[in-house]
């Protein structure tokens, strides 16, 4: 217990002897995991507008003459790919066409027959999956043609792909320099106390108790950076959202608050594990060196 005591009371003061380094580290710190925090509610607001888009995605394929709309509706549905289909009848199609015309629309009782043909609109999960059902369409005999926005589905793919891996980039990048930056900190600390480290494990200190009080002043230093993060990135996207919302109103934005919570505690998680490992390993070097005999 006693010697449990001392590792803690040792952590703090460790962080209160260099306060302004420690105010730094904290700042910094802050600052990473902020831009952690933006990067990934930016990366998830892109993917919320990009699965709103995909979910408009569809593929309206027009039946031949006299086909039975509901047999292929089904046919079409057990298709792998495909999440949902709807049939639209060649009454649909006219009144839909109206609607469209608006002011116009009695100029649609000059054609006299309706020359609409019925079809089944066809919507998939993701806009990768667009084109391969297309084809797929096709190769049923009552179906007479397609349409379908294909340039836009390629657009989405592209699109999709780039941001999970610019994700994967971000958030390697930022957790390495919150990592160097907790690393060089807890060094300066362990060189400062270099003679009296060397002491005492010349005494019959075990490396536990010598390199522990470091750590605990990392993982201080970063659970501190990190909640501060959390309660900024809070505030400031709530504020931003509002003000977007305004500006944007055609754009749909996440305002989640379990989500934001979810997404401060995985900040929170990451500054306590990247505080950790960057003290262990900035320290046990040092300590490894001082265990050496004369």
């Amino acid at each position: 217990m006693s010697r449990i005591k001392y590792i803690l009371r040792d952590g703090w003061r460790l962080v209160w002897r260099h306060f302004g380094m420690s105010l730094l580290t904290v700042f910094t710190a802050m600052s990473v995991f902020f831009v952690i925090g933006a990067t990934m509610l930016f990366i998830l607001n892109i993917r919320n507008v990009i699965g709103t888009m995909e979910n408009q995605l569809s593929i309206q394929a027009y039946m031949k003459p006299d086909t039975d709309l509901e047999a292929a509706s089904k046919r079409i549905k057990a298709m792998r790919n495909v999440k949902s289909v709807k049939i639209i009848t060649k009454e649909t199609a006219l009144e839909r066409l109206r609607a469209r015309l608006g002011n116009q629309a009695n100029a649609v009782t000059l054609l006299g027959s309706n020359p609409l043909p019925a079809s089944i609109e066809v919507r998939v999960s993701r806009a990768a999956e667009v084109s391969e059902t297309a084809r797929m369409l096709m190769a049923i005999p009552d179906v007479d043609d397609i349409v379908y926005a294909g340039h836009v589905a390629e657009k989405l793919t592209r699109l999709s792909t780039f941001v999970e891996r610019f994700s994967l980039v971000m958030l390697i990048v930022a957790l390495a320099a919150s990592g160097v930056v907790l690393f060089n900190t807890i060094r300066i600390a362990v060189y400062s106390r270099a003679e009296e480290i060397d002491v005492m494990m010349k005494v019959g200190a075990t490396s536990t108790y010598v390199a522990f009080p470091f750590v605990i002043q990392g993982f201080i230093l970063g659970l501190t950076g990190a909640l501060v993060a959390s309660a900024a990135l809070g505030y400031s996207y709530f504020s931003a959202v509002a003000r977007l919302k305004d500006m944007l109103p055609f754009l749909s934005f996440i305002e989640s608050p379990r989500l934001l919570a979810k997404l401060s505690l995985v900040l929170i998680c990451c500054g306590t594990v990247v505080s950790l490992f960057a003290s262990l390993i900035a320290v046990e070097k040092f300590i490894r060196k001082a265990a050496k005999p004369l």
